[in-house]
């Protein structure tokens, strides 16, 4: 026994840092997912709580619509139609959907790095 884990050296050592690399790299992904994922679900809580007419003036309504304003990546008047809820549906819809890509390629990324 060498004192490595398992008793033996796993090739120098590189087996044991590598696998150990791959699970922190793991675990940046699952975390960068579930921020990507929560930045999506305020986009689109926002444009489920505009098309069902939540109140206003509601503390919840109020909050999910700054949170969602912020995470627009500057979308938020790419498109310009008449009616209300088509333009929030429009440009948070879009926003989302952009925050998922950009999630799912980050994602992957880091998975393939590692």
């Amino acid at each position: 026994m060498s004192g490595w884990p398992g008793g033996h050296r796993a090739g120098g050592g590189t087996m044991v840092v590598g696998t150990s690399a791959r699970r922190g790299a793991g675990m940046v992904a699952t975390v960068l997912r579930i921020v990507g994922m929560v930045i999506v679900a305020f986009l689109v809580l926002h444009i489920v709580l505009t098309l069902l007419d939540a109140n206003p003036a509601n503390g919840l309504t109020q909050f999910v619509a700054d949170v969602a304003g912020r995470l627009t990546l500057g979308l938020d008047d790419l498109f310009l139609p008449a009616e209300p809820k088509l333009r929030v549906t429009l440009n948070y819809g879009v926003a989302a959907a952009i925050w998922w890509l950009i999630t799912a390629v980050v994602v992957r990324l880091v998975r393939r790095v590692s």
